[in-house]
């Protein structure tokens, strides 16, 4: 194992942070484990299976923690979060796991108290597919439970929304109003008149705009509660889009990210950052936020707790509401193919400008029509400017043509994706793809098989960020309750716990440049680490979704404990 060994004849500096008698799993492919670890600093300065060499490192000042046999692995890397919208989740209406529309209104009902007459009730989490009828819910739907109070309720994926008949009102939303650009007003079918469902941001946007900007307090609560949900699931690092729009002052603008800088400035930013910018942007204001932001490239890594990272891009929906966008029409749908919100010209001709300005891409793609369409843009990249050290990104890859997989490799493109999708997605996806169209979704053994990196997440709040889940969706393919095929889901494309670990950790860190530093527990690396009670590669997978984190360390500081 590529570590340094201290005999107990060295002399050291002491460290800040000792770890003793552990089970640490270095990362490092085919090492044997170590017992101890010692940090000073930020960084880890020696991994050892020796209690003479680690004792070098203690002095009157390092604090020796005994971890009696527990688990050690590195900090978990979530490379793809929403940071904001999942703190604003815990202080609006919360809609997860509502088994039935009348669940979702009473939720509601149960919230009206909590507001002033005509306020704008907010909530997110719904699911239909969890419903006995699996139908979208309408204005209708809403209008029962208040008419005084206008309503925005997202679904769990955020790229559909319901809407009461007082915000289509207030909207100026009628049956003469258009489609928007990238996005749908959904309609009755005799009468024309919207029934309430908005589709896309082109769709959302139209209500979704009219909603009262949060108070900067509450903005940075919710960024908080957010944070703390991170550290609690011992993940250290996430890749984050909150800033998706340019406007000033939104609840999902770049005011998000100067709280971000003000954590840090106080020694409040418990976990690692790297934000995303959205692609739309112009480019002069995409450089303006990327100097900001302290924006980071291969050869500089930016500050290890917070910068800017790649430009983020839309370009389909989501394959639950049967907006991602696809090369056939839905099997359980044949009128939709789903929605492409940019046009594929423009996609190419902007990922040229962008990335000869050094911008890092990422393009959240879903179906196998948006995935062909971010691989025809990274070539036209690939054709028009100099070579480089790219590392642009497909963000989901979920549904992926067979003769696209390959194309991932050639071009070099990161597939970042987010196994826990599965636990939810295996219910429904066959009735949308088909069977052979499914061989090609979440297909990460193929994509690994292909040589192409894969960096692991959960999309939280979309998926709870508890990294435990991706792993358990990875051994078992299988639904949390496993049930499910024996041998699980599609089960040639589950991964080792090795493979698994790797990508959420090794991987993610290489999808934004900072592999050199994250990943591994070696001297050298940054001192983040994760302490479960035991030993996640050798538990039964069932049991690691009830599995507690008992420690996450951050850059050497304890950040969580549990029962503290």
């Amino acid at each position: 194992m590529p570590s340094r060994m201290a005999s107990s004849q060295e002399s050291h500096a002491p460290a800040d942070l000792v770890l003793e008698h552990g089970d640490i799993y270095t990362g490092v492919a085919g090492a044997s484990r170590a017992s101890g670890l010692a940090v000073k600093g930020e960084m880890i300065v020696a991994v050892t299976s020796s209690d003479a060499a680690l004792r070098a490192y203690i002095g009157p000042r390092t604090r020796v923690i005994d971890l009696h046999g527990k688990f050690v692995m590195p900090g978990w890397n979530d490379a793809h979060v929403h940071l904001v919208s999942a703190g604003y989740g815990k202080t609006e209406v919360d809609l997860n796991g509502a088994r039935s529309l009348a669940e979702l209104q009473n939720r509601v009902r149960e919230r009206l108290p909590d507001y002033k007459p005509g306020q704008w009730i907010v909530g997110q989490g719904w699911d239909h597919t969890l419903w006995p009828d699996k139908k979208f819910p309408t204005r209708q739907d809403l209008d029962a439970i208040s008419t005084t109070h206008p309503m925005y309720l997202e679904r769990v994926d955020g790229h559909v929304a319901v809407v009461n008949s007082l915000a289509l009102k207030l909207a100026g939303i009628t049956a003469q109003t258009p489609d928007p650009p990238g996005g749908r007003i959904e309609r009755d079918a005799k009468t024309g008149e919207p029934n309430g469902m908005l589709e896309e941001d082109g769709g959302m946007n139209l209500v979704y705009d009219r909603i009262p900007p949060v108070s900067p307090e509450l903005r940075r609560r919710a960024l908080k509660l957010a944070l703390d949900d991170a550290s609690r699931f011992g993940v250290t690092s996430v890749q984050d889009n909150s800033v998706q729009s340019t406007k000033a002052g939104d609840n999902y603008g770049w005011d998000n990210f100067l709280d971000m800088q003000e954590l840090k400035r106080e020694g409040k930013l418990n976990v690692r950052i790297t934000e995303w910018l959205p692609f739309i942007a112009t480019l002069d204001q995409l450089e303006k936020m990327r100097q900001e932001g302290g924006g980071s490239s291969a050869a500089d890594l930016g500050d290890p707790w917070l910068k800017t990272g790649a430009l983020k891009g839309f370009l389909d929906g989501s394959l639950g509401s049967r907006t991602a966008a696809m090369l056939a029409p839905y099997t359980d749908d044949p009128s939709t193919t789903g929605i492409l919100r940019l046009d594929p010209a423009e996609v190419a001709k902007k990922s040229i400008e962008c990335d000869r300005a050094g911008f890092q891409i990422a393009f959240h793609a879903i179906g196998d029509r948006a995935n062909r369409v971010a691989l025809d843009a990274f070539a036209a990249v690939a054709a028009a400017n100099p070579p480089r050290d790219r590392r642009d990104r497909v963000e989901h890859a979920q549904v992926v043509a067979a003769d696209d997989f390959a194309r991932f490799a050639a071009l070099d493109v990161i597939a970042s994706m987010q196994p826990s999708h599965v636990l939810d997605d295996e219910r429904w996806a066959e009735d949308r793809l088909g069977p052979e169209r499914l061989k090609g979704a979440y297909a990460w053994r193929t994509m690994e098989r292909d040589g192409v990196h894969l960096a692991f997440g959960t999309d939280y709040p979309v998926e709870p960020i508890n990294p435990l889940r991706g792993l358990y969706a990875c051994l078992t393919r299988k639904l949390p309750d496993g049930s499910g095929p024996p041998n699980g889901w599609e089960p040639q494309e589950k991964l080792s716990a090795f493979d698994c670990i790797h990508n959420y950790t090794v991987g993610s860190a290489y999808a934004q440049f900072e592999e050199k530093r994250k990943g591994l527990l070696q001297p050298g690396m940054l001192a983040d680490l994760v302490v479960y009670p035991a030993d996640i590669t050798a538990m039964a997978p069932e049991s690691l979704l009830k599995l507690e984190v008992s420690m996450t360390i951050a850059g050497g500081r304890i950040v969580y404990e549990k029962g503290q």
